[in-house]
């Protein structure tokens, strides 16, 4: 809302908000007795939303700073500006239910199998690219990811 005020930040451009994203993972009482399927209960997750460049540390502060201020909330004490690398990853574009990415999962690790390479954990990120409440399952679009490293 700043641009509506006539500020704007260094190096500002207009952009589209980018979409929704998940890391996820499985709480630790799971890891130690997981079997290869996994219980929707045990997930645990970080939600995020990519930043263009011209948002930095300081100016992440200020806007968190403003919201809790104009609409204060228990949970905007959680919220982070974080900058994350990923290093070497293997992704694919799942089509369907969030039940059905198994099926893209295996698909994946098959791949990475024949590159010489493995996935170290569970830990995975999806890219909502569609919106479920919007999109029939069936046509949902999520980007999967996750790291590998070499054999």
């Amino acid at each position: 809302m700043g641009l509506k005020q006539g500020t704007a930040p260094k190096g500002y451009f207009d952009y589209t908000v980018y979409p929704l994203e998940g890391v996820w993972d499985i709480n630790e009482a799971a890891k130690k007795t997981y079997k290869g399927s996994i219980n929707k209960d045990d997930l645990v997750f970080k939600l995020m939303i990519r930043q263009p460049d011209f948002v930095d540390d300081q100016l992440a502060k200020h806007m968190i700073d403003q919201t809790k201020e104009k609409k204060p909330h228990v949970l905007l004490e959680k919220v982070r500006f974080e900058k994350i690398t990923e290093g070497k990853c293997i992704q694919m574009m799942h089509l369907g239910s969030y039940d059905n990415e198994p099926e893209s999962f295996k698909v994946m690790e098959e791949f990475a199998d024949q590159e010489h390479l493995c996935r170290p954990s569970k830990v995975h990120r999806e890219i909502y690219l569609s919106d479920f409440r919007k999109v029939p399952a069936k046509k949902l679009k999520t980007v999967l990811r996750f790291k590998v490293v070499s054999k």
